[in-house]
């Protein structure tokens, strides 16, 4: 579905991100995988099948960060990526009557921030080259139904939706696609740390019973990507097992 497309993945390190990265390789692309720990981003690129695929060590919260590691895959590959996916996400989760000031901004620096620095960033770059075009963002299900413990986390996701939508009403004239996948709970480091007792209640509540496998995920991602979903953007869709 990605054939020769150059795709720039944040949060490429593990999880939902890692998967995008060998889902979108196997279809093609050539894959810039950029995350804060770079062994981790190394180990996702060593996995990855097909050539020229390179790893970065990327803080998407940092302004500076963001434009020296751009304009170095800029020069690397003497393009920009026509392929942007916005995975890089944290959370610090507590009750808002407990949660400090700094978790709850850490979250949007990382989530929201950082989706519009290299946002930002990279469409400038296509629309001085006069290229077209797709930006997938991770958001979330919660960021529809709110959760506990995560007013930071499902604000933030809730930003990042808002977000690809005003993108995807102001780049659609330099054929620049933006679009959102919601994923709910799936099996990633980021589930692995809740209570056992709290994910098999959530598998109750789940229509289908059980937690997402993150290729089931960038599959969905690799499909607003592609050339597949020319028609489609400034939509959200959540992959959620019908929570």
């Amino acid at each position: 579905m990605l054939p020769g497309k150059l795709a720039f993945v944040t949060g490429a390190g593990g999880g939902i991100g890692r998967a995008i990265c060998r889902v979108m390789a196997r279809e093609g692309a050539t894959v810039v995988a950029a995350d804060l720990n770079i062994k981790n981003v190394q180990t996702t690129v060593e996995e990855l099948t097909g050539d020229g695929h390179k790893s970065y060590q990327l803080d998407v919260s940092d302004v500076e960060s963001v434009s020296r590691v751009l304009r170095q895959v800029f020069t690397d590959y003497s393009a920009p990526p026509t392929v942007v996916v916005n995975a890089a996400g944290i959370t610090r989760d507590n009750f808002m009557l407990k949660m400090s000031v700094q978790d709850f901004e850490s979250v949007f620096n990382v989530n929201v921030k950082g989706t519009f620095l290299i946002t930002q960033t990279i469409c400038k770059e296509l629309v001085e080259r006069n290229l077209s075009g797709s930006i997938v963002n991770i958001g979330s299900i919660v960021a529809q139904r709110g959760n506990k413990g995560q007013c930071n986390y499902s604000a933030s996701k809730a930003a990042v939706e808002i977000f690809s939508k005003t993108v995807a009403l102001e780049m659609a004239r330099h054929n620049i696609r933006c679009n959102t996948v919601l994923p709910g709970f799936t099996v990633s480091p980021m589930t692995d740390v809740i209570p056992e007792n709290i994910k098999e209640f959530f598998k109750t509540v789940i229509p289908m019973k059980r937690f997402a496998d993150t290729e089931e995920i960038a599959e969905v991602v690799t499909f607003l990507a592609s050339e597949k979903s020319s028609y489609i953007t400034g939509t959200s869709i959540p992959v959620s097992g019908g929570y």
